[in-house]
Order: structure tokens, then C-alpha cells, then sequence
């Protein structure tokens, strides 16, 4: 009594967008990099690892490890973290101690609680920071140098000069407001 009719499509496809959390973004020398986003509404306890530039603008408590890349802190970014990058830039929250190979930025409107160790800094005008600074040239992290240490027969109760120990080339507190 009913036919079935089939029904064609006759449109053309439309382009696909994709919806990813990532985009590539060419590097210098033509090689792409992968930058990678956390969203003002994630929130990330535990640890967190990549082989990629991150971005945060959400909350992360724990530890973030990025060791060949680079880290940015968002404007509206709460980070509550020992962190491990190349290089580091705030602009929002952060409480912790931070590792860089490279240099650790704080923007203006960045705010650092916590202990700096990297060959170079840049507090910008407006900045707030409360904590240390080791500017060592050595790229190890003051963990790396306890394990180096350790692996090589200065185990408990021997004494390793300067083994997770703050150079003590700034303590205390800075703000640049006015």
C-alpha cells in the first residue's frame, strides 16, 4: 500500500570545521607546534604532562610537567602546582614553585606565590611576586640535582652543597604596583 522512497541527498558537502582544543601553529624554521588550551570552566587535580605549548585558563592543583615546552598562564588561570617548563609565562594565579629552563615571565596582571628557578626573569610593571629566586645557569631542578646526587653515592646524611637549596640571590616579597 506504501512505498518506500528513497531519499537523496543532492547538496553539496559542506567543508568540516574541526573542533579540536588545538590548534597547529607554525614554528620558526617551517616545523608546526601543537598548542593546546585548558578552558576557564576545566579543572585538572593530579598531574600534568605534555610533549605540547600549553595554555591554562582553568584551575590545576598538582604538578605540571612540560619539560621541552612552553607554559602560559591565562588571565583568569588558578594554578596551585610545582611547575616544570621551558619556558614560563603568568598572567594569572599561581602558587608554587616554578622550574624553567629557559625564562619565567610575570605579566602585569600575573600574581606568583612561590620560588623561581631559571636563568632569567621578567617581573613586568604591575606584577606581583612573593617568593625567591635562583638564577643558576645549571638547568637541572633542584630534584634533578638530588637525584643526580643520590646516583652517585651522596646518599642520606651526606652533605651536597647546594643540592635543594635556594641560592638565596632574592627572598622575600615584591610588588610593582603603586
Amino acid at each position: 500500500m506504501w512505498e518506500k522512497k528513497e531519499f537523496k541527498d543532492t547538496r553539496s558537502p559542506e567543508p568540516s570545521t574541526p573542533r579540536s582544543s588545538y590548534d597547529s601553529a607554525p614554528r620558526a624554521g617551517g616545523s608546526e607546534a601543537t598548542l593546546v588550551n585548558v578552558g576557564p570552566s576545566i579543572f585538572i587535580k593530579g598531574e600534568l604532562s605534555g610533549d605540547e605549548d600549553l595554555t591554562i585558563e582553568g584551575r590545576v592543583e598538582g604538578r605540571i610537567e612540560l619539560k621541552n615546552h612552553n607554559l602560559t598562564i591565562g588571565p583568569k588561570g588558578k594554578i596551585n602546582a610545582e611547575v616544570h617548563a621551558n619556558a614560563v609565562t603568568i598572567k594569572g594565579d599561581v602558587t608554587g614553585n616554578i622550574f624553567a629552563k629557559e625564562r619565567v615571565e610575570i605579566a602585569d596582571s600575573g600574581r606568583l606565590t612561590g620560588d623561581i628557578t631559571s636563568p632569567r626573569i621578567v617581573i613586568s610593571d604591575g606584577a606581583h611576586f612573593r617568593g625567591s629566586v635562583d638564577m643558576n645557569k645549571d638547568k637541572d631542578s633542584p630534584s634533578e640535582k638530588r637525584d643526580r646526587a643520590h646516583s652517585q653515592g651522596a646518599g642520606a646524611g651526606s652533605y651536597a652543597p647546594g643540592v635543594g637549596e635556594p641560592a638565596g640571590a632574592f627572598k622575600g616579597a615584591m610588588s610593582a604596583k603603586q
